[in-house]
């Protein structure tokens, strides 16, 4: 089975920061995963993608992020989402996903996290 885990969401201040961590783990290797990426659900709205990161490095980021976030991966299967100068607009449920190349064994192309709350409010 394959695994992702968010953790770091919690209440923040607007103007503060907050890191988030996506660790993968299960029947996968790094290398058939084509990007990493961070999607968030604000309350009442879609789930929209955040920013994301391909195996070779190269990132891409919503225009809502205004160059305040910062999407990273490190070399022990980890994802983290850096978010500085936050906003109330930033409230919602992110979540972690990975796409592969080519479809996994069930045909899956992607696998989702369970989610991790960010909560911007004074």
């Amino acid at each position: 089975q394959v695994q992702l885990v968010e953790s770091g969401g919690t209440l923040v201040q607007p103007g503060g920061s907050l890191r988030l961590s996506c660790a993968v783990s299960g029947n996968i290797s790094i290398s058939s995963i084509a990007a990493m990426a961070w999607y968030r659900q604000a309350p009442g709205k879609q789930r929209e993608v955040v920013a994301s990161i391909t195996a070779i490095g190269r990132t891409n980021y919503a225009d809502s992020t205004k160059g305040r976030f910062t999407i990273s991966r490190d070399n022990a299967d980890n994802t983290y989402l850096q978010m500085n100068s936050l906003a109330p607009e930033d409230t919602g449920v992110y979540y972690c996903n990975a796409r592969r190349y080519k479809p996994g064994p069930k045909g899956e192309l992607a696998y989702w996290g369970q989610g991790t709350q960010v909560i911007v409010s004074s």
